[in-house]
């Protein structure tokens, strides 16, 4: 039987449990700091275990496949939303408290031929969660979240952004009656993801510093002040966040891909959906997990050095420096945690150059689809495991975009003008981009200068 649409209260109860030391709790201090020894906590499901398995709800895999399937034609707004619609795996929400929504998730999976060709795959797929509300994949976490700070009857709710963690907060505490406080590092972050927060009504601090230093004036601010804090190392936002691959694996009627792709910042997404292909084996929804791997920028690279330098046992923070700002992250939060996922499912991690961002965000966008630069390190990583065998031609293959390409409209005019890394280290490298370029032609208003034009581009071979 389908429970009731609007019944997002029928999950068994989750509690808190840090990832380093095992202690369980039912809340966090404001930082979400283990009180023990420092580390992150993820939520867990007690009520999962049963005398008959491993069965959220009470339901087995079969049974919730149905009831998510059937919330497709309701018009609740918990099951019109990508999140909400799988609330048998979230945690639950007190009675008498609804979820702060946007319709975030029901996100797209694109076919992108042209990819596929440029990395040597037999194909090549996208699952592009720059598609959600405000036009990144940090919705998905957002209105689990803020729903949990409105629940907890918090008036102020805060993060440190690169950008798209702020349009998202801003949106989603304007929509569920909160103030926003927004900590940036001043110059750092695209005008276009800027302008989300200040039009969503948040208050916003551009702070001299970098991300990981808005990231310690936060910290300090939430121990000191009744302020919620929504980055990522709060585990009610990745919780929302692994809908993406429950979705994802929904849209593949539940048959799993061989790979999975993930840009690399703060590294709370890679973990989010590994958790949930993790929690997805152990609930008998899916036969075996998929290898996710994770790519970071050159520039922004310390979990890809962790791996490949000190074999995971130890982080050591990094100046990033990368125009993919999304992801110019130097000492991410939750690199434990995306360890964890790269062991369970046997992935790995890579690290891409700035050359290489743009040329892949210039093939993405070739197949009508665009993307961020930071979800472009997909692509450009994926070059670089089939190279190495890792990735095989006949492999089935998904890449997560995790920004829409208008959320930074700057680096793509730059790019086609063919300034974009005038006066860098990287300027002679880039000249390998100009058969990507896209510039736009100054032309006198006659018909005649049109059609020349057009015939020219007739007598070149198809790109």
């Amino acid at each position: 039987m389908n429970p009731p649409a609007s019944d997002v209260t029928s999950v068994p109860g989750s509690r808190l449990r840090c990832i380093n030391c095992g202690n369980v709790a039912d809340q966090a201090e404001q930082d979400f700091r283990c009180r023990n020894c420092g580390d992150l906590f993820e939520v867990f499901y007690p009520g999962w275990s049963t005398s008959s398995g491993t069965r959220a709800s009470g339901l087995d895999a079969q049974a919730l496949k149905q009831v998510w399937h059937d919330r497709k034609t309701s018009i609740a707004p918990s099951d019109t939303s990508g999140v909400w619609r799988f609330r048998e795996l979230l945690p639950t929400l007190k009675a008498g408290h609804e979820p702060i929504t946007l319709r975030e998730g029901n996100t797209p999976l694109f076919d992108l031929p042209r990819c596929a060709r440029s990395a040597g795959v037999d194909r090549l797929q996208a699952k592009h969660q720059g598609m959600n509300p405000t036009a990144s994949f940090k919705d998905t976490g957002m209105t689990t979240a803020a729903s949990f700070a409105r629940q907890e009857e918090f008036r102020w709710v805060a993060c440190a952004s690169t950008g798209n963690t702020s349009a998202s907060m801003a949106a989603y505490a304007a929509r569920g009656d909160l103030r926003s406080l927004v900590l940036i590092p001043e110059g750092k972050i695209s005008w276009g993801k800027l302008s989300q927060s200040l039009d969503y009504g948040a208050v916003t601090c551009q702070l001299r510093t970098d991300f990981d230093g808005c990231v310690r004036v936060l910290n300090e601010l939430v121990r000191r002040t009744p302020v919620y804090l929504l980055n990522s190392v709060n585990p009610y936002r990745l919780e929302g966040q692994k809908t993406a691959a429950i979705e994802l694996l929904e849209q593949l009627s539940w048959e799993p891909p061989d790979h999975i792709i993930v840009p690399g910042g703060n590294l709370g997404n890679s973990s989010a959906l590994g958790k949930a292909l993790m929690e997805m084996k152990d609930l008998g929804l899916i036969s075996r997990l998929p290898r996710l791997s994770v790519i970071q920028a050159e520039g922004a690279n310390p979990f890809f050095r962790s791996i490949r330098e000190h074999g995971g046992k130890q982080l050591i923070p990094t100046d990033a420096d990368t125009l993919a700002t999304a992801i110019r992250i130097g000492n991410p939060a939750s690199w434990k945690k995306a360890l964890r996922v790269l062991e369970a499912t046997q992935g790995t991690v890579e690290q891409v150059s700035e050359v290489e961002i743009a040329l892949a965000k210039a093939e993405i966008g070739s197949d009508g689809v665009g993307c961020e630069p930071a979800s472009a390190v997909t692509l450009a990583g994926l070059k670089k495991l089939v190279g190495q065998g890792f990735v095989k031609r006949n492999e089935r293959i998904i890449l997560v975009l995790t920004g829409h390409v208008l959320k930074d409209p700057e680096f793509t005019l730059k790019f086609h003008r063919g300034d974009l890394f005038v006066g860098s280290p990287h300027e002679k490298e880039a000249k390998s981009l100009v058969p990507q370029q896209r510039a736009p032609f100054v032309l006198d208003a006659k018909l005649e200068s049109v059609i020349r034009l057009l015939e020219d581009f007739d007598t070149k071979e198809p790109s």
